[in-house]
């Protein structure tokens, strides 16, 4: 397959998608969900087999919970293009207007970034979201999903790319890659794909990013921590840590290290395990595995992704040692203190090198739906462009658009004419 042409193709469809009206990327939207609704049974038929297999090959139990896509995940499928839909239009808004001089008006505009290639892993909802996304924005997608979810993805993919194309987008504007060796074609296609955004594991998203001259917007790990502080209220501490560790353990925002004040860790500890039971496997350090049942942690366990019903517990000193241990070992995804001191939270959100940072509230809460962006493509850790979940606003960006009437820039390097900067309304 020559990847080189296909992408090249999506390429000159990306113009025409860039053009559309927000009626007509509106009206592919809702013909997504229409047919979303009317092939359902297709698709958890298609699921099943997904399913089956992934049992047979023995997939842990949380990529299984990943796989899943039955009538719940279709429904928030569903209700996040519909979240979409109501949005305001994310192009052709302008974000300045600025006269230069008599008759010289500069205009800023927002615009799609183009040709958006997506690698993402056992989550066939995943699929929806992006594809959902970059109708809105104006973008072409090129989708790779990861080949335990092949017929799930093949079938909703399939189901949208028509809905897609009977509603007036090109046919370009969203394309499947099924077989692993486009991975690496695809990331020798930087003239034609304007953005990649993988989601994987940190070795797969390192990967990309050491053999891709295509920008990568992303995150590789999701290492997020909760810190339980001097001024924590127990009680309420208790279920936030349970939530951000088990509400979905496979997810990149679950709770990974759990850090604890030393002056509250003999009361909350042992009210923390009596809560998880033995649904939690603890591993602590030796301050912790003295005041629970736990095993012992080492230093890997702090820079571990679980992925798992697995938390890892450090006790503290104080605030600043728990800022240090999670600059040091987080992944610079999601963090959260638990405390009733104002002060303490305002240091921690400021001195916490994280894309979201939070007080009292579960770290699963950084999602894009949950942050009412209708949907997300990804949550980036970096810190260009986009950070946190990238939502609507993270897919696209912007030109400049001057307008003027034979002005030239010898006039003003000379002193004939000079600038009169005036921002415009």
């Amino acid at each position: 397959m020559d990847y080189q042409k296909i992408a090249s193709q999506v390429k000159a469809d990306s113009f025409k998608t860039a053009s559309l009206s927000r009626q007509v990327r509106d009206k592919a939207l809702q013909a997504m969900i229409d047919s979303l609704s009317a092939h359902k049974e297709e698709i958890f038929a298609a699921n099943a087999q997904d399913l089956e297999r992934a049992a047979a090959d023995a997939l842990s139990a949380p990529i299984q919970n990943r796989l899943k896509f039955d009538e719940h995940k279709l429904d928030d499928c569903i209700s996040g293009i519909q979240d979409l839909r109501a949005m305001e239009d994310p192009l052709f808004q302008q974000l300045l207007k600025r006269q230069l001089d008599d008759g010289l008006t500069l205009v800023k505009t927002t615009c799609p970034i183009g040709v958006i290639g997506v690698i993402f892993e056992s989550r066939p909802d995943a699929l929806v979201q992006i594809s959902s996304l970059c109708v809105k924005s104006g973008n072409c997608a090129i989708l790779k999903g990861g080949s335990e979810a092949a017929a799930t993805n093949r079938v909703l993919f399939d189901v949208i790319h028509q809905a897609g194309v009977q509603a007036g987008m090109p046919d370009g504007f969203a394309t499947l890659i099924e077989d692993r060796a486009g991975i690496d074609e695809l990331l020798k296609c930087h003239e034609s794909v304007d953005l990649i955004i993988p989601r994987g594991s940190n070795q797969f998203v390192q990967y990309i990013m050491a053999n891709s001259k295509i920008p990568v917007m992303g995150h590789a790990d999701g290492v997020c921590h909760v810190y339980v502080d001097a001024a924590a209220d127990v009680k309420k501490a208790v279920p936030i840590v349970i939530d951000s560790k088990t509400q979905y353990v496979a997810a990149c925002n679950a709770a990974e290290t759990l850090l604890v004040n030393r002056c509250v860790a003999a009361d909350f500890l042992p009210k923390l395990a009596d809560a998880a039971g033995t649904f939690i496997e603890f591993r602590g350090d030796e301050a912790a595995c003295g005041m629970m049942v736990c095993e012992p942690a080492d230093e890997s366990d702090f820079k571990t992704e679980y992925l798992d019903y697995i938390l890892s517990i450090k006790i503290v000193d104080g605030l600043d040692e728990a800022i240090d241990h999670i600059n040091r070992y987080g992944s610079h995804h999601t963090d959260c203190i638990i405390t009733e001191d104002q002060d303490a939270a305002a240091a921690f959100m400021s001195n916490v090198d994280s894309a979201g940072v939070y007080q009292n509230c579960s770290t699963r809460f950084a999602d894009g739906f949950r942050y009412g962006f209708g949907a997300e493509v990804g949550i980036s850790t970096g810190k260009l462009h986009a950070r946190g979940p990238v939502g609507l606003d993270g897919l696209v960006t912007y030109k400049y658009k001057l307008y003027g009437n034979g002005q030239i820039v010898a006039d003003y390097a000379n002193g004939n004419r000079q600038f009169h900067f005036q921002d415009l309304k």
